[in-house]
């Protein structure tokens, strides 16, 4: 039940930060919309930096790696991780970051995805309001998975703990009924061989005895 329970959340927890994501992602696009018309927008003051990729950028590039198609999540992973590697900014720690912090894929990560969002978040200047918004989702996002990933390990333990502790007193009662089999067989088998005994001088008490024939 526990473990069920558990899935639930991390259910949800998906879909709330798909939700925060779409936010985040309409937010973007309504300041340019503002910006397009003339309006100021609330956050005009922050300065785009150059070469940074829109928030529909990593919206679009999450959204296929929620697929259910492992060679493009695959190919998402790696070239993510190379533009890290090859070219670390924050734009693309960042992208790296979001790609392992999304749960269903194989190089899924929470652990590392933390670690490298706690770096960015350290220097947010650095990064779009966009990117802020998506590292705070995410970073969010991936301390609850991790919590969750203790719940279910904490959870898988206690379980295998009590499987131990049944097998091992199930094995102790078969133990002891094979111990009390045995000392009854023993106990049977001398019990016979007394009968034998007497039967045997009763047997040869009659055949000594002439008022017996």
């Amino acid at each position: 039940m526990l473990e069920e329970g558990l899935k639930t959340r991390a259910k949800r927890l998906v879909a709330a930060t798909l939700i925060a994501v779409a936010v985040a992602g309409c937010s973007q696009t309504k300041g340019w919309l503002d910006s397009v018309s003339g309006k100021e927008s609330s956050t005009s003051a922050d300065q785009t930096l150059l070469g940074a990729p829109g928030a529909d950028e990593y919206l679009s590039e999450l959204s296929q790696l929620s697929s259910n198609d492992p060679a493009l999540q695959a190919e998402i992973f790696a070239d993510s991780q190379a533009a890290a590697q090859l070219t670390p900014d924050p734009s693309t720690k960042l992208r790296f970051a979001l790609v392992l912090a999304t749960p269903g894929h194989p190089e899924s990560d929470p652990q590392q995805a933390q670690s490298i969002l706690r770096e960015l978040m350290a220097q947010p200047a650095l990064m779009t309001p966009a990117e802020v918004a998506l590292a705070t989702i995410y970073l969010k996002s991936s301390e609850e998975l991790i919590l969750l990933g203790s719940d279910a390990r904490r959870l898988r333990a206690t379980s295998a703990r009590a499987q131990r502790t049944a097998d091992a007193a199930v094995n102790q009662r078969l133990a002891t009924v094979e111990a009390e089999n045995r000392r009854l067989r023993r106990d049977l088998e001398d019990a016979e061989d007394k009968l034998e005994a007497i039967t045997s001088i009763e047997r040869s008490i009659r055949a000594q005895d002439p008022q017996e024939q």
